[in-house]
C-alpha cells in the first residue's frame, strides 16, 4: 500500500512539472523565437559560478594590473580603501608566508573588489612567477595563503640549421632564451658559439615545464646532437651518484671547473688582444679582457666557486668584483651598474651566483661587461685558457652509460632537420 502511495505521488509531481514548463517556460521561448535545448544549456551556463583563484567572484569587481616601479603593497591597497591598520596587520601576518617587501615591478596582481562606488578591496592576489601565487584576504577575517599551480613536464624536440648566426636562428624558430642558454653552457668549452658557420645543425631533446598549457621554463636538456664544421658533437646527461652531468659520445665529461661565460649567451664586442685602439683614451694599448655587450641590468654570474677579493668602485673599472677561485685561477668583472646585495670582500661565492649587473660605470662608452682572467698571477685570454675537465664516466658505470647513450641516440636519430629553403628561380 505504501509503495502504491509513493508511486502515485511521483506521477503527480512529474505532471505538475510538465504543466508548469508547458504553461510558463515554453511559451516564453516560443515568443522569443528560441530553442528549448539552447535555452536550457544557456540557463545552465549562466548558473555556473565564476571562480578565480578559488574564490567565487560573480558579485565582485575584478581588476588586474602589474606592479609599477617603487610601488608597494600599501600603495595598492590604500588606493582601494583598505585601512592602514589592516594593511599593517596583513603585512605582519604574511611574514612567515611571503615577505611583502619582495614585491617586484612588472609582476601581475589581481584585486577582488566590491562593485560599489568605493571599490573596496576584499582580496589581492600577487603572482611572483607563473607557478606561485599569494592570496591576501581582508574580508571578515584576515588571511594570507600561498598556493602553487600544477606543473606538467613534457618532453619535446627541436632541430635547426644555422643560416647566419645562432641568435637570429633562435629568434626565427621561436626557441626560448632559457633553452638556448642551457644549450650554450653545455657546449661552451667545445664550441665557439661566436664563430658558428652557415650550415651548422643541431637537434635537442628537452623537458619543458608547463602550467595550464603555457610554457614556464625548461627543466633540463636530455640529449644534444650538434654538427659544427661538418664534425658531430653529442651531449648526454648521466648520473654517477652525485647528480647528472653531461658527457660526450666517448664518456668524457663536458664540464670544467669554471663556466666559460660570465653572462648567459650574448655578443662578444671585443676580445683579448695585446693591441687595441681604446674607444675612450683614443690610443692603441693592450686589452687584457673580453667584452660582452649586453643591456643594462643583465645579471653577471661568478664562473666558479671562490672567495671575493675585491668588490668596490674605482675610476677606470667602475663597479667591479674580483674573485679568487683557487691557487691558480682568479677572475674579475668590470663596469657593473651595481654590485649585487651581499657581495662584499672576504665573502664566499658559488658558481653561477649573481654578483652584479651589466652597466657602463668607469671608463666605458656603453653598457658591457669586461671580463678578466688570471692564471698563476698572469692575465690570459679567458676564452682560450686550457682548463682540466671533470672526471669521465667511471669504468664500473660504462655499461649503464652506453645503454643511456643508445636510447638517447635513437631519439635524436628520429628527429628530422627542417627542409632547407630554396631561392625561387628568376623568370626569363
Amino acid at each position: 500500500m505504501q509503495k502504491r502511495f509513493y508511486g502515485i505521488l511521483s506521477i503527480i509531481v512529474l505532471a505538475l512539472g510538465v504543466f508548469f514548463i508547458n504553461k510558463y517556460y515554453l511559451p516564453t521561448i516560443a515568443k522569443e523565437g528560441g530553442d528549448l535545448t539552447d535555452s536550457l544549456q544557456s540557463f545552465a551556463i549562466r548558473k555556473a559560478p565564476n571562480v578565480l583563484y578559488g574564490m567565487v567572484v560573480d558579485d565582485y569587481l575584478v581588476i588586474q594590473d602589474k606592479i609599477k616601479r617603487n610601488e608597494r603593497l600599501g600603495d595598492i591597497l590604500g588606493a582601494y580603501n583598505v585601512p592602514a591598520k589592516v594593511i599593517f596587520q596583513v603585512s605582519q601576518l604574511s611574514r612567515s608566508i611571503f615577505d611583502v617587501r619582495k614585491i617586484a615591478p612588472d609582476k601581475k596582481y589581481t584585486l577582488i573588489c566590491d562593485q560599489d562606488s568605493l571599490k573596496t578591496a576584499k582580496a589581492l592576489v600577487y603572482e611572483p612567477n607563473p607557478i606561485d601565487y599569494i592570496v591576501f584576504r581582508f574580508d571578515d577575517s584576515l588571511r594570507v595563503d600561498a598556493y602553487k599551480r600544477d606543473v606538467v613536464t613534457v618532453e619535446k624536440t627541436v632541430a635547426g640549421e644555422i643560416q647566419s648566426n645562432l641568435s637570429a636562428t633562435i629568434e626565427e624558430m621561436g626557441i626560448s632564451v632559457d633553452l638556448t642558454n642551457k644549450f650554450v653552457d653545455i657546449f661552451a668549452w667545445q664550441v665557439d658559439f661566436q664563430r658558428l658557420q652557415k650550415g651548422d645543425k643541431f637537434k635537442l631533446v628537452y623537458e619543458e615545464e608547463q602550467v595550464e598549457g603555457r610554457t614556464v621554463g625548461i627543466k633540463q636538456i636530455n640529449a644534444i646532437y650538434f654538427e659544427h664544421f661538418n664534425s658531430p658533437y653529442y651531449a648526454f646527461p648521466f648520473d654517477q651518484g652525485e647528480g647528472k652531468e653531461y658527457y660526450d659520445a666517448e664518456g668524457k665529461s663536458m664540464r670544467k671547473a669554471l663556466l666559460k661565460y660570465p653572462i648567459e649567451f650574448t655578443r662578444i664586442s671585443s676580445r683579448y688582444t695585446l693591441n687595441r685602439f681604446h674607444p675612450v683614451q683614443k690610443r692603441w694599448k693592450a686589452h687584457l679582457g673580453t667584452d660582452f655587450a649586453a643591456p643594462v641590468g643583465t645579471p653577471i654570474r661568478a664562473v666558479g666557486d671562490g672567495t671575493i677579493e675585491e668588490a668596490q668602485y674605482k675610476s677606470n673599472n667602475g663597479n667591479y668584483v674580483k674573485i679568487r677561485h683557487n691557487g691558480t685561477y682568479t677572475t674579475q668583472y668590470l663596469h657593473m651598474s651595481r654590485i649585487a646585495d651581499g657581495v662584499r670582500a672576504g665573502g664566499r661565492i658559488r658558481q653561477g651566483q649573481t654578483i652584479g649587473y651589466v652597466g657602463s660605470t668607469g671608463l666605458a662608452t656603453g653598457p658591457h661587461l669586461c671580463y678578466r682572467f688570471w692564471k698563476n698571477g698572469v692575465q690570459v685570454d679567458a676564452l682560450q685558457v686550457d682548463l682540466p675537465a671533470s672526471e669521465p664516466v667511471k669504468k664500473e658505470n660504462v655499461e649503464a652509460f652506453q645503454k643511456v647513450k643508445q636510447e638517447l641516440t635513437k631519439k635524436l636519430d628520429g628527429i628530422s632537420f627542417p627542409v632547407a629553403k630554396t631561392e625561387p628561380l628568376a623568370s626569363l
